[in-house]
């Protein structure tokens, strides 16, 4: 009998770190796709579980009395919170421009209980075994649990059931565990908590069936809230969460709720993008593009008839996906994605790079900005390195660079580090309605900056189907006022010195969004 109810509490500390860790990854991934900068995100609400965990145990020490009781209340409680702190995240962003506020308290709330649950166990258990095993056996059995949550967390539950549905399955796997606990060892629980845990146990049952049935509605509400105009797509990947919103005709893609695009103005982005790198490589025949998911990039490099192949590399293979697929996308960028010139890899870019053979003529980096240090790395001296690398020798490479006035110290930071992986650069902007005035590099193995300047300016564009770029314009993209900062002790950014995304978050462009 004691050892029955030994294993009993042992699996429901099992219970406990399975749906406890699982629910501090998940407000992790949100707090980074809500707030940006996953290294610190996920190091904060982490650090703050464990110092929450060690805030329970202390408070566990003013229980005197009823600890199985309030075990248990701990326990229903934990499969509550585990369960709906996803879903209520999503419900309160549209209230509250402070969701970190939120996230965070989930994070010590779920802490501060499975805290508050280990030492109680222990406490219960300590009549059925000595103190060197029962302390053993109750951790171990919360590290267990933690570990099998976190491989269901990686490998189940983010890439095929989303944030708001896996939590909802270990939330229900630890409330089961907990009922089953309670009538295990009903007899030894006081009359009163009895009834009272009776009424519990189907009414969080209910909860937890309703909200988990509406969650997908719930997620929406949320977003239509946070969005001005109509959501019609929003979906969460293992690597981000997109969301596509609608204003009469017009879409705007965002990812992470950055704005990426929009449908009324994007060939402002892309010609300049494209167009200039394009016409400074004679006889352009492979193109590498990395990241550009949407496929306007493809779209308007086959408009080179020299071009052989485009590879198209991006990690999140629902991106290309929708490039592919969505209606809204393929309109856009003219069912580029069919041609059979086109190569999809869905891989990291810098992995592509550095196990990748092949050498080509125009490389062509489209990456989200630079706001945390994943996205920095794709903007770093080691990857431009390995750019440089796989470029032909007469090859051109060219990178979105972020705002040259509402971001110059990043945008400045982009064209040196270009410029100390070994290319001579050129920076070239334009203004895009959507974003302001935006920015891009241009690198080159051969040219002088000079050179490069002087070989887009006798460039002939009207050979090309184009919306906007025209040879005229090549003069005002190419031409800079003064720098509206001080932008001249700007670092090189590197892996190991990641300064690039800091100089992104100090700009005014964040503040402008």
């Amino acid at each position: 009998m004691k050892n029955n109810k030994s294993k009993i509490l042992k699996l429901a500390l099992f219970a406990t770190g399975l749906s406890g860790i699982v629910a501090e990854y998940i407000l992790s991934t949100l707090a980074t796709y809500f707030l940006g900068d996953s290294v610190f995100q996920w190091t904060m609400i982490l650090s703050i579980m464990l110092f929450s965990m060690g805030l329970g145990s202390r408070i566990s020490t003013y229980f005197s009395t009823k600890i199985l009781e309030k075990f248990l209340i701990a326990e229903f409680a934990l499969s509550l919170l585990a369960s709906t702190a996803a879903l209520s995240t999503y419900f309160l962003m549209g209230q509250t421009e402070h969701i970190g506020f939120i996230i965070y308290g989930f994070s010590i709330a779920i802490g501060l209980l499975i805290g508050m649950e280990i030492p109680l166990v222990i406490r219960i258990n300590e009549e059925n075994e000595e103190l060197r095993t029962n302390i053993a056996g109750v951790m171990e059995n919360d590290y267990y649990g933690s570990l099998i949550g976190g491989l269901f967390f990686v490998f189940v539950g983010l890439p095929y059931l989303g944030l708001t549905h896996t939590p909802f399955i270990l939330g229900g796997i630890n409330l089961l565990v907990a009922i089953a606990l309670f009538f295990r060892l009903k007899k030894y629980i006081h009359p009163t908590y009895r009834i009272s845990f009776a009424i519990a146990i189907p009414t969080i049952t209910c909860i937890l069936l309703f909200l988990s049935y509406n969650s997908d509605e719930i997620v929406l509400y949320g977003e239509q809230k946070r969005y001005n105009d109509k959501v019609v797509f929003s979906k969460e990947t293992r690597y981000q969460k997109i969301t596509i919103t609608q204003w009469k005709e017009h879409y705007w893609l965002y990812l992470n709720s950055s704005k990426q695009l929009c449908t009324f103005d994007e060939f402002l982005y892309h010609e300049p993008l494209v167009h200039p790198v394009m016409k400074l490589t004679k006889d352009p025949r492979h193109v590498l593009i990395l990241g550009a998911g949407d496929g306007c990039a493809i779209r308007e490099v086959l408009k080179y008839k020299s071009v052989e192949q485009i590879t198209l590399v991006d990690i999140d293979p629902e991106m290309t996906r929708i490039g592919k697929s969505n209606e809204i996308f393929t309109k856009m960028n003219d069912s580029a994605y069919h041609n059979p010139k086109v190569k999809v890899v869905n891989q990291d870019a810098f992995q592509f790079l550095e196990n990748n053979d092949n050498f080509y003529d125009v490389m062509i980096l489209d990456f989200p900005d630079p706001k945390s240090i994943d996205l920095n790395r794709v903007y770093t001296k080691e990857f431009y390195r390995l750019c440089n690398r796989r470029l032909r020798p007469f090859g051109h490479i060219v990178t979105q660079a972020v705002s040259p006035y509402y971001t110059t110290k990043a945008f400045r930071s982009i064209e040196k580090t270009i410029a100390a992986s070994g290319f001579q650069v050129l920076p070239i902007h334009n203004h895009v309605y959507s974003f302001g005035e935006w920015g891009w590099v241009i690198g080159s193995k051969q040219s002088s900056s000079d050179e490069i300047k002087e070989a887009l300016l006798e460039a002939n564009f009207d050979d090309i189907n184009v919306e906007w770029i025209t040879n005229e314009s090549i003069k005002l993209m190419t031409s800079f006022g003064k720098d509206l900062i001080n932008a001249d002790g700007v670092e090189v950014n590197t892996i190991h010195n990641p300064v690039l995304y800091r100089y992104y978050l100090d700009g005014t462009w964040v503040k402008f969004l």
